[in-house]
Parts: structure tokens; sequence; C-alpha cells
């Protein structure tokens, strides 16, 4: 598989990441250094590990891997959003913003993204490609755009407002939609 094949398939498995990134970014209205790092990590990282995984469970696991990826990814960015849009309505003196780049929410997101990356590292090991330069790639295009995304993120927050909380949340939930959607045929 040539290079230029692999940029669009790192690219288009990244966009989910973006998004993500963007709306957390948003969420969190001032993300630092080390919340930015550790989202563009986390998101680089499971993009990498995810084609490999796929790649090594080759075919006897891919009637188990898709049956069921779309829901969990649905499910995990469902609740996190629905968490998001919850928070939006809430006083602001009874809710304490929780910071989506640590802990579970974090981990979740990362296997939220990167679901489809397991995926394409099953197919690379049904077309026979070699698949340490797909991930090492896959990873990089992803923590480099979840890096975009957190600042962009950030940025539309400051001219938005108060109302990015509900919006990130929505574009989560989406996301999720979209997931299904695409898995069943349906867009």
């Amino acid at each position: 598989m040539d290079f230029l094949t692999l940029l669009f398939i790192a690219f288009a498995l990244a966009i989910d990441a973006f998004a993500v990134s963007l709306s957390t970014g948003a969420y969190l209205v001032k993300a630092d250094g080390r919340q930015t790092f550790r989202m563009a990590f986390h998101f680089g990282l499971f993009q990498f590990l995810m084609p490999i995984i796929g790649w090594a469970g080759g075919t006897s696991f891919s009637s188990l891997i898709e049956a069921a990826d779309h829901w969990i990814a649905f499910g995990l960015l469902s609740v996190i959003g629905g968490h998001m849009v919850w928070n939006a309505f809430r006083n602001e003196e009874e809710i304490q913003k929780k910071d989506m780049t640590r802990g579970w929410a974090l981990i979740s997101l990362s296997i939220a993204t990167s679901i489809d990356a397991l995926a394409v590292g099953l197919t690379l090991s049904m077309i026979d490609v070699q698949i340490l330069l797909p991930a090492l790639l896959i990873g990089v295009v992803a923590g480099l755009m979840s890096f975009v995304g957190i600042r962009l993120g950030e940025r539309v927050s400051r001219s938005i407002g108060n109302h990015m909380e509900y919006i990130g949340g929505i574009i989560l939930i989406l996301i999720g939609v979209r997931i299904v959607l695409e898995h069943l045929s349906l867009i």
C-alpha cells in the first residue's frame, strides 16, 4: 500500500479524534499544556495501538469486532456527551466541570474514537500489509489533529461563550449516531 493512501486513511480515522478534541477544548474553555498533551497523546496512542490489535486479531475475531464496534463507540460518546449536555442545563454553582483529559473519561473517548482503527488493522491483515508504518502514521496524524482540535476548540469557546458545553455534548452524541448510521449503511 502506498504512502499517500496510508496518509488518507490516517486523516479519515483522525476526523473523530479531531471533532472530540474540538468539543473538549470548547468544554474546557482554557485547556492548559498538560491537558492538551494528555488528550493528543492518548488519542494518538490509541489510534496507534488499535490497528495493531486488529491486525494481530486477524480474521478470527472480525465478526465479533464488526458486530459491536459501532454500538460501543455510540454508547461511550453518548454517555459522555449526555453528561456534558446535562451539565449545560445545571446551575454553575452546583456542578464541577469534569476534566475530560483525565481518568475514565479520557480512556472512554480514546477507545470510542479509535475503534474504527481496529477495523482498519483487521482489514490490513486480510490484504497482507505490514502494520508498523500504517499504525505509526495513523497514531501521529491522530495526535496532531487532536492537538489542533483542542486548541481550536478553546478559541471557539471564547467566542461562543457558555453554550459550548451544550454544543460539545451534542456534537459527541452526533458523532456516535453517525458511526452507527455508517455501520448500518444508512448514510
